[in-house]
């Protein structure tokens, strides 16, 4: 009798043993990154709500405060222990310019140099494709906590995501004689794509750990971040750190040339006088907040990014004619409404007579071919070519020769994308704060109160939510059904191509590369996304004869 208790209850206690074991096994399948290793040290992450792990302030470079003010990015230090990266680090010092602007950092600092990974992985040895986002704001603002630019939804789709941090404006690309002259490179500039290519550089050496496969890396941005892309390509820093790149709006190659380091250098020691400065030593000694405020007072230059030699051995637009950029595909394209027709016509009525008038004003010598590839004959059509003009002028042309030169000499397929949904309404309670704040501020309180009229085309900006799958993040528009289909179709596109280097997959439309000596195939991306052909090559090659002004 007891032999057979004994055998009742091991079998019992082996029963019990295995639905351990196996609520154990199940646990650890479902189980998350929640603690990285790195080459500086042990990472605790986040779980989100969806089940992606985060990693928040995740140091990339060495604080850039002091004597590293305006120095390429150094190593970061090893840290003992187990590092907490649950919250956003600082962003980089920069002015509240731009209103669309939603931060969830740790305030504004110089050390800012901070990274940001979403992940899926469950363990380190996935390797996950990798997409390093560049947040825009005309290098002079953003951060890579803003939501639009959240990385949990590109990772829900089975990718690894990073947002960067980099600096900006005077701190970023301020070039001074003496900075070139302690520089190892004889280069001074450009510190912000430094950052940008640091991280990277972190990347290479550390995704794995995250899940990450370091050659499946696609770099992507809008704006000042696809400037950057067209930048991280052309820099023999960062070309061989990519597998593939995506820009939304915008490239180096624009009208104007990019600034040669002694102009950049001319800049820097003219700010520098205004401030009564003689050395470097006193520029770096000044409070960073004193130096944030004069660089934003009217009429101080604004520090853009120079050929300097080190990072751009010769202009970016150099590089690119001899084939000597990041040999990887790239899908780019821009907005329908990048810019307003009243960049063109002023404030003045948008009537063929003054849209006419201010062609001649802005092109004397040109007018005439100018009107001809872009048209109008009534306000309607004023409203459309202007628009168009204006586009094309700040960000179109620019976008569209990366495009076109990569086609020519990059070895890799190129996807051309064109996007034209307009941002609906705003929410009732955004819009009647926005009436409110109007009413207090001009002379005609009811009319603040109207509706403001719908959008014509998609704006400088717009598609980023949409791209990202960040529409709900951003409380301001009551966002439609279409809207979600217009995300859902971009968002896929972007996913395949950074997994694949195509876009193309089930269920969407058919998105072919173009093709040397053919008419560019452009994605219309919009409710009704639609292959179309380009027809409007010749402005272009109009605009780059014209001299820049």
């Amino acid at each position: 009798m007891r032999v057979v208790n004994r055998l009742f209850w091991a079998g019992i206690l082996t029963v019990a043993f295995l639905s351990v074991s196996l609520a154990q096994t199940k646990q650890t399948s479902k189980a998350t990154l929640n603690q990285v290793k790195t080459a500086n040290g042990l990472l605790a992450g986040i779980t989100e709500k969806s089940g992606i792990q985060a990693f928040k302030g995740i140091p990339f470079a060495a604080p850039p405060v002091g004597d590293l003010r305006w120095r390429e990015p150094q190593p970061v230090k090893n840290w003992s222990g187990v590092r907490s990266a649950k919250q956003f680090g600082p962003r980089a010092m920069q002015l509240p310019i731009f209103g669309d602007m939603n931060f969830r950092s740790d305030g504004v600092s110089e050390d800012c140099l901070y990274l940001n990974v979403w992940t899926p992985a469950k363990t380190g040895k996935e390797r996950l494709p990798v997409l390093v986002y560049f947040y825009g704001g005309g290098f002079v603002a953003g951060d890579g906590s803003e939501p639009r630019y959240d990385g949990e939804r590109m990772a829900q789709r089975g990718m690894v995501a990073i947002t960067v941090n980099y600096r900006l404006g005077v701190f970023g690309f301020m070039a001074h004689p003496e900075l070139t002259k302690e520089s190892p490179h004889q280069a001074s500039g450009n510190y912000g794509l430094l950052d940008q290519s640091a991280a990277l550089q972190w990347v290479k050496k550390n995704i794995a750990a995250f899940g990450g496969d370091p050659n499946k890396v696609t770099i992507a941005g809008e704006s000042a971040g696809s400037y950057s892309v067209s930048a991280q390509m052309a820099s023999p820093l960062s070309k061989n750190l990519i597998a593939g790149a995506i820009g939304e709006s915008g490239s180096l190659l624009s009208l104007r040339p990019t600034s040669t380091l002694a102009e950049v250098e001319n800049n820097g020691v003219s700010f520098a006088t205004s401030l009564g400065a003689n050395s470097l030593a006193a520029l770096r000694a000044m409070p960073a907040q004193q130096l944030l405020e004069a660089s934003g007072k009217p009429g101080v230059p604004r520090f853009s990014v120079t050929v300097d030699g080190y990072f751009f051995p010769k202009a970016p637009n150099e590089i690119f004619a001899a084939g000597e950029q990041a040999h990887v595909p790239l899908l780019a394209g821009w907005n329908s409404e990048e810019s307003g027709y009243q960049s063109i016509v002023g404030q003045e009525a948008p009537t063929p007579e003054n849209y006419t008038k201010a062609v001649q004003k802005l092109y004397p010598e040109q007018a005439g071919e100018i009107l001809k590839l872009y048209p109008a004959t009534t306000e309607e059509e004023v409203i459309q070519a202007a628009t168009a003009l204006g586009s094309d002028r700040f960000i179109g042309y620019s976008t569209w020769k990366w495009i076109d030169m990569h086609a020519q000499t990059g070895g890799k397929p190129v996807y051309r994308y064109f996007y034209l949904r307009p941002r609906p309404e705003m929410t009732p309670e955004m819009g009647n704060a926005v009436a409110g704040l109007a009413g207090g501020v001009i002379k005609n309180p009811d009319a603040a109160t109207k509706k403001a009229p719908p959008a014509r085309g998609a704006s400088h900006s717009a598609e980023i939510e949409y791209a990202m799958g960040n529409l709900a993040t951003n409380k301001v528009y009551a966002w439609k059904p279409e809207d979600y289909k217009v995300s859902e179709i971009m968002q896929t596109y972007f996913a395949n191509f950074i997994k694949t280097g195509n876009p193309n997959g089930k269920n969407l439309p058919n998105w072919p590369a173009l093709t040397a000596g053919k008419a560019a195939p452009v994605m219309h991306i919009d409710v009704n996304t639609r292959l179309e052909t380009d027809k409007t090559r010749e402005r272009y090659l109009l605009l780059e004869k014209i001299p820049a002004k």
